[in-house]
């Protein structure tokens, strides 16, 4: 399919509003700067495509990001050059990391005063070097001829396997430069890896051999649903990073979930002859930092380089997880000749991880169970920044219904929680976002509440509120003595300010009260929060200090 594009389009501008409405780019997030004025100010002339105004860049591209985990669509953001771009280095990381399909358009100064060292307004030094480090891929229009051919080739990469966020840089004067004659653009699409058919022949061997076969799923498996499914309907057993959950249905028997590194989880895999890896880094903070011992591993993933990385590997397929289920299924038997026992054992293993995660939560443990029924019920988007309840329950505890719905700060950045709520709030087309946040990362983000009731997003902040860095002073008292140094935290009074910004506000001194303050702020309109005030409620049971060191064990950090 291709769009034509007329001499009648004025300006480079023009023609790149027209081309994401025509591809359906329904939403783009940015802040207006004098050098992306021309595009903005062609988006809202043409009125086709919503933008969302945010108070910061990196704000921006955490709404980007959240907006294409949660639709599947590609998410949008239009920062200005120099320090605005800047702004938004740490959100790209986290969109890195997560493998978001992200366009960020950014701009530059004229290109006359590129290179040169001219001290032109907003110009910066290296700055595409600076995007390179963060993007999957980097892209610069450097003449209106280029303009759709080189936006059509950043979406495509930007959509391709393995997915990322993608830079753009487009100069002001080429904005503003015209488009004299006819043009005939391909919609962008995704390449394909091509797979090679006899791994996957050797592959469905092991697999028929095996008595204990296990799928461990990360994030760059959430295409696979139906086909994971359908290996666990024939015998494998699940395990999942916190990024790969819900590819398989969370109540499912044979699903261990992001119990990952619990002594129950240990015990599966010393007895499992099998592990394939799907769309997962194994990443070090779920595998006890790469001390946990595992079954002989394949892995298969759309990055090339994953097959070197971390665990030894018996094969490595390089190709879409999707595709390679897909190819592995049609070689396998309808039900495979696996151990009877081994999806019951899977089964107690999360209950007995479940159990035991309970009795560290303390009175937290009613919050904990009161999500768990509302957020998988009711198909809640389910956002989380990094804090003490996230690195408890939030992460594995609380159930979501479908693999999109979920999302995280997977880079371990505090404060992003809120923006990636917004955005995820925007793509959800059924129900509210759940969005659980802690007070020290809100100190980082706290602007973009105010985006929130700006946009009517449809969300509900779940606050977690010590008046501390919780987790450091955990790590304070476990490591230095207790001697707690820049961990205390200074906050505002939230009840003043949500009635200074109109964002509906309740307060929670005693669980007891969660449920109702919940439920009461799942029903009411726009975006509302619920501040759990940790310190009238008391500590955990077991305090949370970090990562494991190495030692199964429930903790987690991210």
């Amino acid at each position: 399919m291709s769009s034509t594009y007329l001499s009648k389009l004025e300006t480079v501008s023009d023609a790149i509003a027209k081309y994401m409405a025509d591809i359906g780019i329904s939403v783009i997030f940015g802040v207006i700067s004098i050098h992306n004025m021309p595009i903005l100010d062609a988006i809202a002339r043409q009125n086709k495509i919503r933008f969302v105004p945010t108070r910061g860049e990196a704000g921006a591209i955490n709404m980007a990001d959240s907006y294409s985990r949660v639709s599947g669509n590609l998410g949008v953001c239009i920062t200005s050059t120099g320090t605005a771009a800047g702004n938004a280095a740490g959100s790209q990381l986290e969109a890195l990391t997560a493998g978001s399909k992200v366009l960020h358009i950014t701009t530059q100064i004229d290109t006359e005063f590129l290179d040169c060292n001219s001290s032109a307004i907003h110009s910066v030094p290296n700055q595409p070097d600076m995007l390179k480090s963060i993007s999957k891929a980097y892209f610069f229009i450097k003449s209106a001829t280029k303009t759709l051919e080189t936006i059509s080739a950043a979406i495509s990469s930007a959509i391709s396997p393995p997915a990322g966020p993608v830079s753009l840089e487009i100069p002001i004067d080429v904005q503003l430069s015209q488009l004299s004659y006819p043009r005939s653009i391909e919609k962008p699409k995704p390449s394909r890896i091509l797979i090679s058919e006899e791994s996957i022949e050797e592959l469905a061997e092991l697999v028929k051999k095996a008595k204990r076969p296990m799928l461990w799923l990360g994030g760059g498996s959430r295409s696979a649903s139906v086909e994971a499914t359908e290996l666990i309907n024939r015998g494998f057993g699940v395990v999942t990073s916190t990024n790969g959950r819900a590819i398989v249905d969370e109540n499912h028997t044979a699903n261990l979930g992001a119990f990952n590194m619990t002594q129950a989880a240990s015990l599966i895999y010393s007895k499992s002859d099998l592990m394939i890896v799907v769309g997962s880094k194994l990443r070090g903070n779920e595998t006890l930092n790469y001390k946990m011992k595992l079954p002989p591993l394949v892995q298969i993933d759309a990055h090339d380089f994953h097959g070197v990385r971390n665990y030894k590997t018996q094969k490595f397929i390089h190709g879409d997880a999707k595709e390679a289920l897909q190819k592995l299924l049609e070689l396998l038997p309808v039900k495979l000749n696996v151990d009877k026992k081994f999806h019951d054992d899977i089964q107690k293993a999360r209950m007995l991880s479940e159990s035991k995660l309970l009795e560290t939560l303390g009175p937290y443990s009613n919050i904990a169970n009161t999500l768990k029924d509302i957020v998988y019920s009711g198909s809640h988007p389910w956002v989380r920044d990094v804090t003490i309840a996230n690195s408890t329950f939030g992460n594995r505890y609380v159930k979501i219904a479908k693999a999109f719905l979920g999302v995280h700060a997977l880079g371990g950045g505090i404060g992003q929680g809120i923006s990636m709520g917004i955005g995820a709030a925007i793509a959800s087309e059924k129900a509210k976002a759940i969005v659980l946040i802690g007070d020290g990362g809100a100190m980082l983000g706290l602007a973009e509440m105010i985006t929130a009731v700006s946009e009517n997003a449809p969300l509900v902040y779940v606050l977690m509120n010590d008046q501390a860095y919780g987790v450091i002073e955990n790590i304070q008292d476990a490591q230095y003595d207790s001697r707690r140094y820049y961990s205390k935290l200074d906050v505002p009074d939230f009840s003043f300010f949500c009635q200074s910004i109109k964002l509906p506000h309740q307060i929670v001194k005693d669980v007891k009260d969660f449920q109702d303050s919940i439920e009461r702020a799942l029903k009411a309109k726009g975006p509302q929060m619920v501040e759990v005030d940790m310190c009238s409620i008391g500590p955990f049971t077991e305090a949370f200090s970090g990562p494991p060191a190495g030692s199964a064990n429930t903790k987690e950090v991210v």
